[in-house]
């Protein structure tokens, strides 16, 4: 599983726990999140995110 950093706020999605709050199960891979999820901390895209390396 990934996570990617939003580079606006720094908030970090992490597929194996998801955006349940948002609707977003655990496990869920980043493109397959709807193209109009927004970041829970600052609202902005999925464009606005970037796959860390880890």
């Amino acid at each position: 599983m990934n996570k990617w950093h939003c580079f606006i706020c720094d908030w970090t999605y992490d597929e194996s726990i998801g955006d349940p709050e948002s609707g977003i199960e655990p496990g869920t891979k980043f493109e397959d999140i709807p193209d109009d999820w927004m970041c829970p901390d600052c609202g902005v895209g999925k464009e606005d995110f970037e796959l860390l390396e880890e």
